[in-house]
């Protein structure tokens, strides 16, 4: 194949990729925000509990994800991703039908099942799996797509709500998974052997990796190297958690500040194309430096923007920007990072591995922030999130310095 068929054939494989991706992420994360209180209303189950429905989903994502990571890293990405397409229409279907808050939260651990063979973890790992060290650029580009998620979905659930109401909103997101997603899957995106990495790259080892004892695909870190992933894992599970809770409390957060509800909308609104636009930003300029410094660039831009939200209320525009700005970036970093620093052998069961903290943080910290809320005004919440946003930095700048001793490595292209 020349160079112009193998650049072609990536460009149709990551478009693929990032239509999904919005399909996944606007069909399952981002579908209570407009569907939780119309299910509410027409079944008489307790919101709280059709709330919950995502946190049992990001749980079993969390749990079978180092699983779903030695799978891709074995078989490649092709027959996991078309799982979780299909994973995502069953579960649609089952929200779409349940008769009883025990049917929705069911079809939510399936949905849960999926999210883990679907989202941007499996993803990332899949780029790797096909393009080792050169994924970089693949990966921040898929990112850009994943960021019209909410933009995308939002107004069409809401559209569908209107018209078909939201039983049959969930019908249809499952078609389009079932017809559109699943093929798409299985058709475009290559086998795993057929568009691997060269072997030079795919198998470059963790410096200091003695591997030859280990199943393929498996890392055998050393000591310091085992520091170092769970600076990482520490550092992106504290991201998670942040995150989290800013998506779901962000709007009480502004109230507690004495914003109107009108007012605060239209101020979250500019979370999303600042996490757009700082990674246009990367994916343009980050190729000349190593990740660790987007890894370092995103802790400051959290950290600050939440800072500014605490202490200096009326630039609370440029606040969300930064924050916007380094939620957009930590993206990238936590699927780029990894790759650079430990290699692209095993760098889907690190994924996996990477993901399960993470997701299980997104899954309960949410729920923990509101039973605070309950007793506390908002604004310890967002104490709290800026404590924590300036200890990950910290954790951030010694990452940094352990890595150039420990894992040196060459940048992701």
């Amino acid at each position: 194949m020349s160079d112009g068929d193998s650049e072609r054939r990536r460009g149709v494989t990551l478009a693929t990729l990032g239509a999904t991706q919005i399909l996944a992420w606007g069909s399952t994360y981002y579908l209570p925000a407009v569907l939780a209180k119309p299910i509410a209303a027409d079944t008489g189950w307790p919101l709280t509990w059709v709330i919950a429905g995502l946190s049992i989903g990001l749980l079993v994502a969390g749990l079978v994800s180092p699983r779903v990571g030695r799978v891709i890293q074995s078989r490649g990405g092709r027959p996991v991703l078309a799982f979780g397409s299909a994973g995502f229409g069953v579960g649609l279907i089952g929200i779409a039908i349940a008769s009883s808050i025990t049917g929705y939260i069911a079809a939510w651990a399936v949905i849960g099942l999926a999210m883990a063979c679907g989202l941007y973890d499996a993803a990332f790992a899949t780029i790797g799996r096909l393009y080792g060290a050169r994924a970089r650029a693949a990966i921040t580009t898929l990112t850009l797509f994943g960021g019209f998620a909410s933009t995308v979905c939002w107004p069409l659930s809401a559209m569908l709500l209107g018209t078909v109401g939201w039983r049959d909103a969930c019908l249809v997101y499952a078609g389009l998974h079932l017809a559109i997603a699943l093929p798409a899957h299985l058709i475009v995106i290559p086998g795993a052997a057929a568009h691997d990495a060269p072997a030079s790259v795919a198998a470059a080892p963790v410096a200091g990796d003695d591997a030859g004892d280990d199943p393929p695909g498996e890392h055998r870190l050393t000591q310091g190297q085992r520091a170092l992933f769970a600076m990482i894992a520490t550092s992106i599970t504290l991201f998670g958690a942040i995150a989290s809770i800013m998506s779901v409390h962000l709007l009480s957060i502004l109230e507690a500040r004495g914003v109107t509800l009108a007012a605060a909308v239209s101020l979250g609104a500019l979370v999303g194309p600042s996490q757009v636009g700082a990674r246009v930003y990367e994916l343009s300029m980050g190729r000349r430096f190593h990740p660790t410094w987007t890894f370092i660039v995103a802790g400051c831009l959290i950290a600050g923007g939440l800072t500014i939200l605490f202490l200096a209320f009326p630039l609370v525009a440029v606040g969300l920007m930064l924050y916007g700005g380094g939620v957009g970036v930590m993206t990238i970093a936590r699927g780029t990072l990894p790759l650079a620093l430990f290699g692209a052998s095993g760098y889907a069961v690190l994924m996996g591995r990477l993901a399960l903290p993470s997701l299980l943080a997104q899954a309960i910290a949410p729920s923990a922030a509101a039973l605070l809320l309950g007793h506390e005004s908002a604004l310890w919440i967002l104490a709290i999130l800026m404590t924590l946003a300036l200890f990950n930095l910290g954790l951030i700048v010694a990452l940094r310095s352990v890595s150039s001793r420990i894992a040196p490595a060459a940048p992701v292209a």
